[in-house]
């Protein structure tokens, strides 16, 4: 259980550091929000479907 916790604080971590990297824009409008939520969130279904799919394959129940 422990291992499990480490991994995510090891992950925010490196999320955290890969972000101060990214410099910011001079004109940030909502815009700009939208797509960084909608590129977000698309990229976390599909990490999702990713592992639902991993996890039917391993248990081979497609």
């Amino acid at each position: 259980m422990a291992a499990k916790l480490q991994l995510s604080n090891a992950a925010v971590t490196i999320f955290l550091g890969i972000s101060t990297l990214i410099t910011p824009a001079e004109a940030y409008d909502a815009g700009d929000g939208i797509a960084w939520l909608l590129g977000t969130v698309i990229a976390v279904v599909g990490l999702c479907a990713c592992l639902g799919w991993y996890s039917r394959s391993r248990n081979r129940q497609f």
